[in-house]
């Protein structure tokens, strides 16, 4: 379907019309809310007529292919490739999964209105239905402001279910405009999009974008672009629309090339997973940081102290020397009988010709046939002059090549190796000392070869060394295919025409580990050690970049060594950045109380402003029964809100939580470790003993501060001590006297005076 263009002609529609088609006269003057919403309802009602038009031309353009391709001739061929493929994706783009299509107006000061959707859509003269919120033309439904209005006097929000336009909010940019019979509803469609309860997954605020949020989301494509701002400011949806914009203005380089998108955990991919699609585009990759190294992934986060060694730097060359050095079980030198003759290569012999093999950064597993022929060249100079007048090179070679022992031998010494194969090399605490090269105290060697040697599987912060030992080792080449140039079989054609004609273009398939990704977009980049930086870079060597985070919310213990292996991963070109300083999530009276929190470890913490209220204070449980009492505030919390509540617990007490609330709909009620609620959001928040996450050191507080702001509507800490409250929190809580059998421990909500 062609995209509306950057500056069409637009459809005017009279702004000032009172008769509206199925509305009595006598409601239009008793509901301004009904007429606006009949008057909107036409309108999707066209667009949904012609997007029916559109299929059906569609449709006809595919029969039309089909039939040029039989006519017999080459470009009749073309043709129907041609055709059919340009109406599939048309039908593709038509049909795509979506809350509303259109969802946005405009109404200008010479009384021109445009709808804005996420898709274009024109009429049969070309003139634009819908504009694609990404088109130029749509741009004033972000960018205008009161200040500067752009030309608008009113911006409506429009709320579709299915094809039914449920409700309209509109703001009013010129309020000493002449309305002319103009109807404004609602209090503004932002203040209305906050008060939705929360569901499993993000939506899109595609209708509801801000303007310094819109200026991130279209900042040109090249360099790196930085988004910064604290809990709630809306990065991952701008980070995300980001992705969009960019694939829209840029198709071809972009789809060509690749989006990758990489979040902090696998819980947070499935929560955002649908906002792409919703806008229009399902060709991005999207990744948690656990899942980048195809092959491999983890859910299991190591204790800080393991995953400090884990994710620093220094680790790094340790990888590539374990990569690179003969494993422990490899055999230590070669012997065999030629000729009567005992040809010996010693073990100093092997280690050098191991690392001349190896020089210049030559990948180990790309390197089989080079180490072969290195082998049999320092046999064969062992094999002196007699065997050297009888055979040359070529022949020695050959003939190696027949002997069994010299093949089992090479297999032994320098087998093929996964990732997987050289990290279980590193339970042996002697070769994993030996790999170190004095890069890793005595202590860090004894703690990570105990856990590797404990665990059968990998945890997330192994799969950054997984990558970097993959780096070193390369790709194992595969088996060349076996060929019969007589079994016609194994032929046939590319694609068929039927493959054509049904075709959906949807996400290109990429080899694995692909590196040549356009553009790169990293969420909660503050949390990506310095070997995960390593790994995102790997996929970004000639992207374009755009950096989420927040400093304050960071789980890594040296910012300033991550902040350099981020540098390193991006390169050199233009940076550009943006700051949100907006909280659209909190509650004004919770983030007050999560503001106290970090300020104790970041006096300077990047503290956006809280636009929302409630009315309801955090409330802190003090007991020891934190079963029941956890099990009451879940109950409380499914009758004050309308969506999902989840209980955060530290990791270490998750499987024990979901048993005790495994008797609520696991639809509403959910049970999250303190590091995977990471960028997720429910309305009502249960937090389990705070003091635990907190740890009682800067990390853990971090990351407290990060759990405090998950909640949108209403929250609850639960705990045995309160040593984490502020001290101005603190002083209104008390430690309730022994429970009775049905009490759940007394509910201290703090009082507005102790925020002041």
């Amino acid at each position: 379907m062609p995209e509306s263009p950057a500056t069409p002609e637009h459809s005017e529609v009279p702004a000032d019309a009172t008769d509206t088609p199925g509305v009595p006269t006598s409601e239009q003057r008793v509901d301004p809310e009904a007429i606006e919403i009949a008057r909107e309802q036409e309108h999707v009602d066209k667009v949904n007529v012609r997007v029916e038009q559109l299929l059906l031309n569609a449709d006809a353009i595919t029969r039309e292919g089909l039939a040029r391709g039989r006519s017999g001739s080459f470009g009749g061929l073309v043709e129907r490739d041609a055709f059919v493929h340009v109406a599939s994706r048309r039908k593709h783009l038509l049909n795509r999964e979506h809350e509303g299509l259109v969802f946005g107006r405009l109404d200008f000061d010479n009384r021109v209105v445009h709808h804005v959707g996420r898709i274009g859509v024109l009429d049969e003269t070309y003139d634009p239905l819908v504009l694609d919120w990404r088109a130029p033309a749509a741009a004033p439904f972000y960018q205008a402001t009161a200040h500067d209005r752009l030309g608008v006097i009113r911006r409506r929000v429009i709320r579709c279910s299915g094809p039914k336009v449920i409700s309209v909010e509109d703001d009013l940019l010129d309020t000493e405009a002449e309305l002319d019979g103009m109807n404004v509803i609602g209090d503004g469609a932002l203040i209305a999009s906050l008060s939705r309860a929360r569901t499993g997954q993000m939506r899109d605020i595609v209708a509801t974008i801000q303007k310094h949020q819109d200026e991130a989301i279209r900042a040109p494509s090249d360099g790196v672009t930085l988004i910064s701002g604290g809990p709630g400011t809306g990065k991952t949806v701008v980070a995300l629309h980001r992705a969009a914009y960019l694939l829209y203005r840029d198709r071809r380089k972009f789809e060509t090339t690749g989006v990758l998108v990489v979040g902090p955990s696998r819980t947070f991919m499935r929560y955002i997973e649908r906002v792409l699609p919703s806008l229009g585009e399902d060709s991005a990759a999207l990744r948690s940081v656990s899942e980048l190294v195809d092959g491999y992934a983890a859910s299991r986060h190591d204790s800080p102290e393991i995953a400090a060694i884990k994710g620093a730097a220094k680790i790094a060359p340790v990888m590539g020397r374990a990569a690179r050095f003969i494993p422990p079980e490899a055999p230590s030198e070669f012997r065999l009988l030629y000729r009567g003759q005992l040809l010996v290569a010693s073990g100093p012999q092997l280690k050098g010709l191991r690392r001349n093999v190896l020089r210049g950064n030559r990948k180990y597993n790309r390197s089989f046939r080079a180490v072969k022929d290195a082998l049999s060249d320092l046999l064969y100079r062992e094999a002196g002059e007699r065997v050297q007048e009888e055979r040359n090179l070529s022949e020695f070679r050959e003939e190696l090549g027949d002997r069994e022992e010299y093949n089992e031998f090479l297999a032994a010494w320098w087998p093929m190796r996964t990732p997987a194969d050289v990290l279980h090399t590193l339970r042996d605490k002697q070769f994993l000392q030996v790999c170190a090269g004095g890069a890793l105290r005595r202590e860090e060697i004894a703690l990570l070869a105990e856990d590797w040697a404990a665990h059968d599987d990998f945890s997330v912060q192994d799969i950054g060394l997984l990558d970097e030992i993959r780096d070193a080792l390369g790709e194992i080449p595969p088996p060349p295919p076996p060929r019969d140039e007589f079994d016609l079989a194994q032929y046939e054609e590319l694609t068929t025409a039927a493959d054509r004609e049904y075709a959906v273009a949807g996400t290109r398939v990429r080899p694995d580990n692909y590196a040549g990704y356009g553009h790169v977009i990293i969420d909660e980049a503050q949390d990506l050690s310095p070997m995960q930086w390593r790994m995102v870079g790997r996929r970004g060597r000639f992207a374009s970049w755009t950096v989420v985070g927040d400093v304050a919310q960071s789980s890594w213990g040296n910012p300033a060594e991550a902040h350099a292996a981020m540098l390193e991963s991006m390169g050199k070109g233009t940076r550009r950045e943006f700051h949100l300083d907006t909280n659209y999530r909190s509650p004004a009276e919770v983030f007050r109380l999560a503001a106290d929190v970090i300020r104790a470890v970041v006096p300077d913490a990047d503290l956006p402003d809280a636009v929302r209220s409630t009315g309801f204070e955090p409330e802190h449980v003090i007991t020891d029964e934190l079963r029941s009492a956890t099990g009451d505030a879940v109950r409380r919390l499914l009758d004050d809100v309308e969506g999902i509540v989840a209980v955060i617990a530290p990791a270490a007490r998750c499987d024990e939580v979901a048993d005790w609330i495994a008797e609520y709909d696991a639809e509403r009620v959910s049970v999250v470790d303190e590091l995977s609620a990471k960028g997720l959001e429910y309305d009502g928040v249960v937090v389990l003993e705070p003091d635990e996450i907190a740890g009682g050191n800067a990390r853990g507080t971090r990351i407290l501060y990060v759990v405090l702001t998950r909640a949108t509507q209403r929250l609850v800490t639960i705990g045995r001590t309160a040593d984490w409250l502020p001290r101005d929190a603190a002083s209104g809580v008390e430690t309730p006297a022994v429970p009775d059998e049905d009490d759940t421990g007394e509910r201290y909500a703090a009082q507005p005076s102790l925020w002041d």
